[in-house]
């Protein structure tokens, strides 16, 4: 017999036996979704179904000793903080195309070749074309099993009766509940069928890994309470017309989320990046007006990326800005900055700036680079080869100072940049690296630097 639902206003939490387009109460648009009656407090105790649990105090809470599992690749263990949790509910996101499947089809092999137990539930795809995939990336493992089912009841049975270390679920939009009636991938089933899948985990102790589609915004499609419900989330990031891919943790309730892995997809697979710097910099060469280096820092590790600057005359009234991987409003400040101290007459010329290779810049450090990178376009005159540029600017035009310093010197030298332009406050004689750096306060006097290396004239 079917189980009834109900309809719930995601506003007011107003119900309704069926469907209405229009809340009745708080008149809100498309906020009915469908759901499960929930039982009453009252009628759980009645029944007894659960004992009534008491308090406990939190020095008498025992400890247990932290049991993480190595996926075999380095890049996707420093996202998870050491490797897998038993019994934790990981969600992997990522635009269509982008090697979720493929990244987690390896995971499957490696886990399997350690003698443990793993099944795939290839809700998208037929178990031949899994096969086929698996054949292309030579991941073939006995102890992989497919499933190929949408029925989330149906795959708790499975998972109950194997007892697998890991379970992956490609993807949660295409499995249902079948007591719910509404269609997969909605935010009724997408909520239930996750919920149901938390507590399986917990219970058997299984580790279970979601594919997740985005929207077209870069967010997870489905509820937002899936993002809230998860042990961790990760995105999968990346141009599909470039080779490297980004994985990075934007929550993790077993490690840190400052981290990232960074693949370069190949015709095999993905491999993890041995020396990522160079994937950012293997078109730079030679020196051209408006690139700069900055070495940023991604989590804990230094990456030197590229910046280039584009000024040209406006053909219109109003000057059109764009920038790609790094804030707009970020850009935006730093060409006011250049007109106000520096004297640019920036507003009859178009700016474009654009981190190299798709990456995406959020930290503060890449300030100095965007603004060397527009004036050096803006006099067509290249800074020098080995020159690198680390600093935060401020409103008032000077050069705050930046983390990690002695991680981005080491990175440059290493690479062959003998001299970075770093903030005045960082200059510490107790560094000694490859790279040697030289302190500026102001940006007028950081475009001073850069002309005595032989760039901007």
């Amino acid at each position: 017999m079917k189980q009834k639902t109900i309809y719930c206003c995601q506003e007011c939490g107003s119900q309704s036996p069926r469907w209405v387009g229009r809340c009745p109460s708080c008149e809100a648009w498309n906020s009915m979704v469908e759901e499960m009656p929930v039982k009453s407090a009252g009628a759980v105790l009645r029944g007894k179904t659960e004992p009534v649990r008491q308090p406990v105090l939190l020095t008498e809470v025992l400890l247990y000793a932290e049991n993480r599992i190595p996926t075999g690749i380095k890049e996707m263990d420093r996202v998870l903080g050491g490797g897998i949790v038993p019994g934790s509910l990981i969600l992997l996101g990522g635009e269509p195309g982008i090697g979720k499947s493929t990244l987690l089809l390896q995971v499957a092999f490696l886990i399997g070749k350690d003698n443990r137990e793993v099944i795939y539930v290839c809700g998208e795809e037929s178990m031949q074309q899994v096969r086929l995939r698996a054949e292309r990336l030579n991941s073939i493992s006995e102890n992989v099993l497919l499933l190929a089912e949408n029925n989330v009841d149906r795959v708790e049975l499975q998972i109950k009766e194997r007892k697998p270390f890991l379970v992956i679920i490609d993807s949660v939009q295409t499995i249902y509940k079948e007591s719910l009636s509404s269609s997969p991938g909605s935010v009724g089933q997408v909520r239930e069928c996750a919920s149901q899948l938390m507590r399986l985990a917990k219970m058997m102790d299984t580790a279970i890994f979601l594919v997740g589609h985005v929207t077209k915004d870069g967010a997870i499609a489905g509820p937002k309470v899936l993002e809230h419900m998860v042990d961790a989330v990760l995105y999968f990031e990346g141009e599909r017309h470039q080779s490297f891919r980004l994985l990075r943790g934007v929550k993790n309730r077993f490690g840190s989320t400052n981290e990232i892995g960074i693949f370069n997809m190949a015709g095999n697979g993905l491999i993890e990046a041995t020396n990522p710097s160079s994937l950012f910099m293997q078109h730079w060469q030679v020196p051209v007006p408006g690139s700069v280096i900055v070495p940023t820092i991604e989590g804990t590790r230094p990456l030197l990326v590229e910046i280039q600057a584009l000024v040209c005359p406006t053909g219109f009234g109003l000057p059109r800005r764009m920038a790609t991987g790094v804030d707009y409003n970020r850009v935006a400040l730093i060409i006011a900055v250049l007109e106000r101290r520096l004297g640019y007459q920036l507003s009859k010329y178009d700016i474009y700036v654009n981190a190299v290779g798709g990456v995406k810049i959020e930290e503060p450090a890449v300030d100095l680079s965007i603004a060397l990178a527009i004036a050096s376009s803006f006099h067509d005159r290249p800074l020098g080869l080995g020159l690198a540029v680390a600093g935060e600017i401020g409103l008032t035009g000077e050069v705050r100072p930046v983390a990690s310093i002695e991680k981005r010197l080491s990175e440059a030298g290493e690479l062959g940049f003998k001299k970075t332009i770093v903030p005045e406050a960082n200059i510490n004689p107790a560094i000694d690296c490859k790279s040697k750096a030289v302190g500026v306060k102001t940006v007028t006097e950081a475009v001073q630097v850069a002309l005595q290396s032989g760039g901007i004239v």
